[in-house]
């Protein structure tokens, strides 16, 4: 059982960057490129859904900061799933995923969407057979694996290769943390003070700056939503666990709207304001908020640059697997 408590940061002012809660992303090494480039092109591809409509690409969008931007995700026959996307990037910063972490690593949770029924609607066999019909990726499944059958545990392996590149380093407060004493503004500066003296860095800590515990949402104050997710509860039947969920990363939070698993707020701002009441139980007056909104948007990092991949062509002598309604 993992631990549920919170986290407390100790602080070593004055002492660099090692010592402060919160750590830099540091850019993706590459060690296997046409693994990395077959999981690219399976992340984009429609195929991999029963309407061939829906790639991993339309919830986590990579021109968007990983995220759609909508409350909740549109599946198939424009379905809404319960909770809202999280992003990608950086997303193998997490020590689980999903918000209620019922995937242990990138490999399960990318096997997730393409049986949800509320999501990509297809069958894992149905998914690979599919793939099995187009040469291209024959040739490319066995260039990377050393084998023609290829199964889903490919596939995933595949994608999650490709997700653990989506790290966004640089961002303007990893600079500071690495010595650039001019990378930050003073009002965001400020702002990080308040966030460290406040006691958001006991559950926003490390290099995601999130995404490495579980938590109650609402923990001092009752957080009322009409959203039905009940969080680690439903993963492990545990009632006391009911509405604790993954804390997400901060990182790139201003392009990751609307917030909060149920994405109920739209403004960064508001997003502050709340968790600092119902988390904390501290009360922000308005410069405090503004200051701690400029230093969370330091955390926007070098955004990925994905060239989009040549899917290969469907063969037309080839029938697609049946499908059944």
């Amino acid at each position: 059982m993992r631990k549920y408590c919170l986290l407390v940061a100790l602080i070593l002012p004055g002492a660099g960057w090692a010592n402060e809660p919160i750590q830099p992303v540091e850019p993706a090494k590459v060690t296997n490129p046409e693994k990395v480039e077959l999981g690219k092109m399976l992340f984009f591809e429609p195929r991999l859904s029963k309407s061939g409509a829906i790639s991993c690409n339309s919830c986590h969008n990579l021109a968007t900061g990983g995220v759609d931007n909508q409350v909740s995700s549109l599946g198939h026959k424009w379905k809404v799933g319960p909770i809202n996307s999280p992003t990608v990037l950086n997303s193998s910063l997490n020590f689980v995923q999903f918000w209620d972490g019922r995937a242990k690593d990138l490999k399960e949770q990318a096997a997730g969407p393409i049986a949800n029924p509320l999501e990509m609607a297809f069958t894992h066999n149905l998914a690979v057979e599919t793939l099995h019909t187009l040469p291209g990726y024959r040739t490319r499944f066995s260039a990377v694996y050393g084998k023609d059958n290829f199964g889903i545990d490919e596939v995933t392996d595949a994608i999650a290769a490709f997700e653990e590149t989506l790290v966004t380093p640089n961002a303007p407060f990893d600079r500071w943390l690495k010595g650039d004493s001019k990378a930050l503004t003073a009002q965001q500066l400020k702002g990080y003070e308040l966030f460290k003296a406040k006691g958001c860095t006991a559950c926003h800590n490390g290099v995601a700056i999130g995404g490495n515990s579980y938590q109650k949402m609402g923990l001092v104050k009752s957080y009322k939503t009409d959203n039905p997710a009940q969080g680690r509860g439903a993963v492990t039947g545990e009632k006391q666990f009911i509405g604790w969920f993954k804390v997400p990363t901060l990182r790139n939070i201003e392009l990751t709207y609307p917030y909060f698993h149920d994405g109920a707020v739209w403004d960064l701002k508001e997003a502050v304001q709340i968790m600092a009441d119902i988390q904390l139980g501290q009360r922000l007056t308005e410069l405090e908020a503004e200051d701690m909104t400029a230093y969370l948007k330091s955390l926007t990092g070098e955004q990925p640059q994905i060239v989009l991949p040549q899917l290969p062509p469907s063969q037309p002598d080839t029938p697609k697997p049946e499908v059944k309604s």
